[in-house]
């Protein structure tokens, strides 16, 4: 039993991305959905597997698998818009596919189990940004998260303008607006990171896939916990956090609790196990 307890949270990814995927293949009448989250369950389940074994590029072998398939495939092979873009797209024509299923399930509802888990695990915009080298923000928290419901507001007028202007071949529109938004994701998420020495600036301030995940989030299951009788105050693990959470205060308001994306970095690094 114990053995099993190990290695629970992976189990528990599976099962519900299988439930996932053999519900709407039901439902759908559609062989693509059983694969299509059967695949992203098992990328994440063997991730956490790989974590637990104590592989050091767990998290990095997710990524790659989840990202390029989402990028790649659905993205430039199958041209869907699996930004947000797609997901306005999608919700104004009023079908549940493709994007608003992939919201629903890793950005909407999805977090109230796993939390950020997408953005440690999946977005294929933060896989390339992980391989920069300011892994480690070399400066305090900015106040300008702001900016994300900016960007956030941009893409659903950009898709509002688009339906109220009727405009002509707009899934293609859409495909070049998935090609142009990628591009416009890297080039500002790399210059950011250089600008401002921090892999994960752009998830912080500019990302507005955000404004859908931080409020979920607050609830989420699956949490990062201080056992309090190990922990020494030494701080290493806010210091190796990626996104400036203070994960020994267990509290659902601890300071930057939303921002967590469950990529384990203080659990690897605590000297005392405590996390």
């Amino acid at each position: 039993m114990k053995h099993i307890r190990k290695y629970l949270h992976p189990i528990i990814f599976l099962i519900v991305f299988e439930t996932v995927a053999v519900t709407l293949w039901l439902t759908k009448n559609n062989l693509f959905y059983l694969l299509n989250f059967s695949y992203i369950g098992f990328s994440i389940s063997l991730g956490l597997f790989l974590f637990i074994r104590k592989y050091k590029h767990a998290r990095r072998v997710v990524q790659l698998l989840v990202g390029l398939y989402m990028l790649v495939y659905l993205g430039l092979i199958c041209h869907e818009n699996m930004q947000i873009e797609g997901f306005w797209y999608y919700l104004f024509t009023g079908v549940f596919e493709a994007a608003t299923i992939h919201y629903a399930v890793a950005k909407i509802f999805g977090p109230l189990i796993f939390g950020r888990g997408w953005c440690g695990y999946a977005c294929w915009t933060a896989m390339i940004l992980d391989f920069l080298p300011y892994k480690v923000p070399a400066q305090p928290r900015k106040k300008i998260g702001w900016i994300r419901y900016i960007t956030f507001a941009v893409s659903l007028v950009f898709v509002s303008a688009l339906f109220l202007a009727k405009a002509g071949h707009i899934e293609r529109i859409m495909f070049w607006a998935f090609i142009a938004g990628n591009i416009a994701y890297y080039g500002i998420g790399i210059a950011l990171a250089f600008a401002l020495k921090d892999n994960r600036a752009f998830c912080k301030y500019i990302c507005p896939i955000t404004v859908f995940l931080k409020p979920m989030s607050y609830f989420s299951l699956i949490r990062v916990q201080c056992k309090k009788d190990k922990c020494i105050d030494c701080g290493k693990c806010k210091r190796v956090c990626p996104m400036d959470v203070d994960v020994t205060d267990n509290s659902r308001s601890r300071k930057n609790g939303t921002e967590c994306i469950l990529c384990m970095e203080c659990v690897k690094n605590c000297p005392k196990n405590a996390l």
